[in-house]
């Protein structure tokens, strides 16, 4: 598998998790994590020419934080989407629950703010400040393909399917000739 496919994968895989799904969809994204976990943290160890003991340190404190991560991020989506629901056009929005929703929001940044705070400095304690800044890139520049995809994924469910084709549009023909008008 490519080092790109497999970085679309994560990216689905972020997407679908995130989501609701059926139990099957979640044993699937829960896979696909797991899989790009261990290549992520294959080329981590590769790019930042860590030691046997960082990359050990490395993966327990990915663990440890990442569940946490991962919780917080799923109730701030819930959270959106409630904030979402009470904004809708044409309906009044209950200003109470409003204001619980984006306090909530808040102190769900406040956070994730402190996660990423406890996790650096536990990662200082065998990183080094460059190989530290380096591990902050590499993961901010996956999480802004995620979200690349996410955007997308959400475009091509608005023009009408996971194809990404309007309702109602013929898939192109094989042999490379417009199908006939309707």
């Amino acid at each position: 598998m490519t080092g790109k496919r497999l970085l679309w994968l994560l990216a689905l895989a972020f997407a679908s998790g995130l989501g609701a799904q059926t139990p099957p969809d979640s044993a699937r994204a829960e896979e696909l994590r797991l899989e790009i976990e261990r290549r992520f943290g294959e080329r981590v160890r590769t790019e930042l020419a860590l030691s046997d003991e960082q990359t050990t340190k490395l993966k327990a404190t990915q663990d440890r934080f990442g569940e946490r991560r991962r919780a917080l991020m799923r109730g701030q989506m819930e959270r959106r989407r409630a904030l979402q629901g009470q904004m809708r056009p044409g309906v009044q929005a209950n200003a109470d629950s409003v204001r619980k929703l984006m306090d909530a929001m808040h102190a769900g940044r406040l956070d994730m703010l402190k996660i990423e705070q406890d996790e650096d400095r536990e990662m200082s304690g065998y990183l080094s400040p460059v190989q530290r800044a380096q591990f902050q890139m590499m993961r901010q520049r996956l999480v802004e393909r995620v979200q690349e995809v996410r955007r997308e994924r959400a475009g091509m469910r608005g023009q009408g399917g996971a194809r990404g084709r309007p309702e109602g549009q013929r898939p192109p023909r094989q042999d490379g000739q417009r199908p006939p008008p309707r």
